[in-house]
């Protein structure tokens, strides 16, 4: 499957015992309002309700819908379960030619035309479709012993004016993805209460309390349970942060004062970051990032490259880069290309966004956005350097400070970047130096040469007075 395409599973000829549902032979399913945790009921057998869940972030409530689906085969046994909540992070066009990033939640109104229970040659397909034309699926294929994710698609739609207000392309849009659900043991459910991302070209899907169980086996959900990564304690648990990585850039004291000074942050570690198209490397970063959130008090975020995913896109006149650094942070960088001659071009980064995610809920603690930068400019086909620290300013509330800056986002030529342009500081830093080396080795022979006309003259007038 390519993006664009959109997968309808075939149905199969049945009968089924409620309007509107899948018939038997394809796998009828129940759909139903879910908080966390599998919730199974005989009676179940053609609800089409969603409960509203108030989940409440840092900065308010966000509502959000949760999905229980329990798929029926033709003898009416569950074959697949599914119970879990998400939510989209999406960027778009608009039609001044500015990026924005939306979020699409779910609606309170979902149905699951297309989900299919699977076997051993066909896959189990979850299907759900929401809103003014979006859908979501995910395929699940089995062998022997285990079964896991195959590909998602998401389809969405920006003739919602709700969510896409100003979108410049109108229509459905389609994108298909790599499910990352790793193989489980047949006759065991998945279950996954942390939130995780999926990214893949404009879009961050967001997941959280997740169980699912696929190829049900004798029609009962399994209670034995395979739990993601992120659920699993460590030896010494802490409890979640919803904004990772975080130090107070000020700090209150206790009774008695303490007499020592607050320990000062340190700048983050520098990352090293590229894209491909195809198989050629056709973006370079090397960065150190800091975000600076001002909130009720001032926090900064340093963001680990060691756990940073990198994305996003490239082109001939627009190049992404979208980082994740896996703890609810997400930052991206858009750069394009300006005429400054008739036959002269040169890059420069346009737009800067960044979210903070609840790492609990996956609800959006903050989203900022600028898109009327003019900064980093070099000319085509070379690469831009800041060694010192630079400040981006979001908005009133976010800044993004680099450190250790080495970028190239258009024609990268055998993995290496191209001949650097330095930024202002750097280059007024290379200029003084050898100024002021200059300086001092003149005052140096000034010196010299004062010292030995002293001594002429000493000496005379010890030859005279003999």
């Amino acid at each position: 499957m390519t993006a664009g395409e959109v997968f309808v599973a075939p149905a199969r000829p049945g009968s089924s015992p409620c309007p509107g549902v899948p018939a038997a032979g394809t796998g009828s399913s129940n759909i139903a309002a879910a908080a966390m945790g599998p919730r199974r009921s005989a009676a179940s057998s053609c609800r089409r309700l969603l409960l509203p869940l108030l989940l409440l972030g840092v900065s308010g409530f966000f509502q959000s819908y949760a999905i229980e689906v329990d798929i029926k085969d033709a003898s009416n046994a569950t074959c697949l379960y599914a119970d879990w909540m998400m939510r989209f992070l999406i960027t778009y066009e608009s039609n001044n030619g500015d990026y924005k990033t939306t979020t699409l939640n779910l609606s309170s109104s979902v149905t699951h035309n297309g989900s299919v229970c699977g076997n051993d040659t066909q896959a189990a397909v979850v299907a759900v479709q929401f809103g003014e034309g979006h859908s979501w699926s995910t395929n699940i294929t089995k062998n022997n012993e285990t079964y896991q994710g195959d590909f998602i698609t998401l389809t969405y739609n920006t003739n919602d004016t709700a969510v896409f207000p100003d979108a410049k392309r109108k229509g459905p849009v389609t994108v298909v993805v790599k499910d990352s659900l790793h193989p489980v043991r047949l006759n065991t459910v998945f279950v996954c209460h942390s939130s995780y991302f999926i990214e893949a070209e404009n879009i961050t899907q967001i997941f959280w309390n997740v169980t699912v169980q696929a190829f049900v086996q004798n029609g009962t959900v399994s209670k034995k349970e395979t739990r993601c990564p992120a659920d699993i304690p460590t030896s010494a648990p802490t409890v979640p942060p919803t904004i990772a990585n975080v130090t107070a850039a000020s700090t209150t004291t206790s009774s008695p004062a303490p007499t020592t000074a607050p320990t000062p942050v340190e700048n983050p570690e520098t990352g090293n970051y590229s894209l491909k198209s195809g198989n050629k490397t056709c973006f370079l970063a090397t960065v150190g990032l800091q975000l600076n959130v001002s909130r009720d008090k001032p926090v900064l975020i340093n963001i680990n490259p060691k756990t940073t995913i990198a994305d996003g896109a490239c082109g001939n006149t627009t190049a992404t880069l979208k980082l994740n650094d896996g703890n609810g942070t997400l930052i991206g960088f858009t750069f394009a290309v300006k005429n400054t001659s008739a036959n002269v071009q040169k890059f420069y980064l346009r737009e800067v966004n960044v979210t903070l995610l609840n790492r609990l809920n996956g609800s959006v603690i903050s989203s900022a956005d600028n898109s009327n930068f003019s900064k980093w400019d070099a000319f085509l086909g070379s690469s831009y350097m800041c060694r010192k620290e630079q400040t981006l300013q979001i908005n009133e509330d976010v800044q993004v400070h680099t450190f250790n800056l080495w970028i190239q986002p258009f024609l990268v030529e055998a993995n290496k970047f191209a001949t650097a342009e330095e930024c202002i500081a750097d280059s007024d830093l290379n200029f003084l130096i050898p100024i002021a080396v200059g300086m001092a080795l003149g005052f140096l022979i000034i010196l010299v040469f004062i010292s030995y006309i002293i001594g002429r003259r000493k000496s005379r007038t010890g030859y005279q007075s003999v």
